[in-house]
């Protein structure tokens, strides 16, 4: 037999509440207490599963509020799951399921697992907080700067609040493009409108191009050491991915040659201003010779700038783009904002030839028909009215500063960072141990780290070690971390 219950009374509960359902004195609407209160009571089982609740009428007449309220508590007390609305019937306490609290789900275990590419993604987005995870690609929240994401995000939603109801256009939001095209001729990249793309997320561009070249049995060819999550994308594709040595200022041009004129590889995916993750880039003369090799043995270069805007200027470390010197003939570019701006906006882009760029146009929306424009349109907001510009300088700053406390506290442990490049948001050092064993210490511990064993294409044990300088700022992780050499 169906319960129906009288709020607060409950005159088929056995439970009997004292609070009142709400107050008015409340800062609280009084759609948000009544949400609260009943939501509190079915989580706690004062209200049972299969209850029925008072009609909307009853409930605004017992309580002298709108009918309105009442519709609106309703329906969010539906969309959390814990009602159930029954078509000429009412409202009732529905059965659910316990919920697991990712946020405070503990990170996978290594016992029995293999710490591969997927163990370590796999963790990265297990909510651990920033300060846990040394061994992340992404700032932390207060590096960034939430609130001028906010107020774009508020500005289109009066401005343009029909445009979020559509699909954004396959090509991306032209005003976007538009933009790029300026920041692009900054770095000397000559592009128009038509030549670019925008994806969500490098991610997504890295995909499109992979799948517009490649065919099983195709070779591509990598920095070594390298962004890790590629490396199973391209196999996923039954491409054969070989590695090229990653020196200080760029990859070993003379294995490069050696290599392309053995294997015929169809693409080189390369990081040429801040390699990740050793946050070297590329000098002058290593660029033409890898643009000539790429010329010789007829294979696109893919250069992976998404970390372009953190670099502070050719005056502190030489950073040269392949792109800048072939003007998108062979060379096809990515940048993006998940690094500097929001990684929950998604925001990446391709510049290429217009042929190249309209083909990846096309097999877009074959795979996701369009992007999310809002996200676009907040990009655009951002850049447009010169706000990203100062962000990115403060930016700069915090992550020079960060950057200087962890190299201090690196030596302070005993860890050589004589070969560590002057700036970026990565350190990439040698920790004289299994690099794998550290990690799993640290796991053990509540810290995720990244070895280097990962970020090789053979996934080969490593001594090496990739730190995240905005990410070290708890003394906690130092303590542990020393006694964990002492102990390794």
């Amino acid at each position: 037999m169906t319960n129906t219950v009288s709020i607060p009374t409950f005159a088929n509960s056995s439970a009997q509440p004292t609070a009142p359902l709400f107050s008015r004195a409340s800062g609280l609407r009084l759609v948000e207490q009544i949400v609260q209160a009943l939501a509190s009571r079915i989580d706690d089982r004062l209200l049972r599963s299969g209850t029925r609740l008072p009609s909307i009428r009853q409930f605004a007449d017992q309580h002298g509020v709108s009918r309105f309220t009442v519709v609106e508590a309703y329906d969010r007390l539906v969309a959390s799951g814990h009602l159930e609305s029954r078509r000429g019937s009412g409202f009732y306490v529905r059965e659910r399921a316990p919920l697991i609290n990712a946020a405070l789900s503990k990170p996978e275990e290594t016992a029995g697992n293999q710490i591969d590419v997927v163990w370590l993604a796999r963790n990265m987005f297990r909510q651990l907080p920033p300060q846990k995870m040394p061994g992340s690609g992404l700032l932390p929240n207060e590096l960034l700067d939430a609130e001028l994401v906010a107020n774009a995000l508020r500005s289109i939603s009066r401005q343009a609040p029909n445009a979020l109801l559509q699909y954004g256009g396959p090509q991306g939001f032209l005003p976007l493009r538009q933009q790029l095209q300026l920041k692009l001729a900054e770095l000397e990249i000559s592009a128009t409108p038509e030549q670019i793309l925008t994806t969500s997320g490098v991610t997504q561009a890295l995909d499109l191009v992979a799948r517009h070249f490649l065919q099983p049995g195709d070779t591509v060819f990598v920095d070594d050491p390298a962004w890790f999550l590629m490396f199973g994308s391209f196999a996923m594709l039954g491409a054969r991915v070989i590695g090229i040595p990653r020196t200080q200022d760029g990859p070993d041009v003379t294995k490069l040659a050696e290599l392309a004129a053995q294997h015929r590889p169809k693409l080189f995916v390369t990081n040429s201003v801040l390699h990740n993750p050793t946050s070297g880039s590329l000098s002058s003369p290593k660029a033409f010779q890898i643009l000539k090799i790429a010329e010789q043995y007829g294979f696109y270069i893919v250069e992976d700038d998404i970390y372009c805007d953190m670099h502070p200027g050719s005056a502190v470390q030489p950073a040269t783009r392949i792109a800048a010197l072939d003007q998108l003939q062979r060379v096809i570019y990515l940048g993006g904002f998940s690094k500097t701006l929001a990684a929950n906006l998604r925001v990446g882009f391709i510049a290429a030839s217009t042929e190249l760029a309209r083909a990846l146009a096309d097999r877009k929306i074959l795979s996701s028909l369009t992007c999310s424009e809002v996200g676009e349109r907040v990009v655009y907001k951002v850049l447009s009215e010169g706000h990203y510009r100062k962000h990115i300088e403060r930016l700069r700053g915090k992550l020079e500063r960060a950057r200087d406390r962890t190299l201090r506290q690196l030596d302070r442990i005993g860890l050589d960072t004589a070969d560590s490049a002057p700036v970026g948001m990565f350190v990439w050092t040698d920790t004289r141990r299994d690099a794998n064993r550290l990690t799993e210490l640290a796991m053990a511990e509540g810290w995720l780290l990244a070895p280097g064993s990962l970020f090789s294409p053979h996934q080969l044990p490593s001594s090496r070690m990739r730190f995240n300088v905005a990410a070290l700022s708890d003394p906690a992780f130092w303590r542990f971390f020393e006694q964990a050499l002492a102990g390794a």
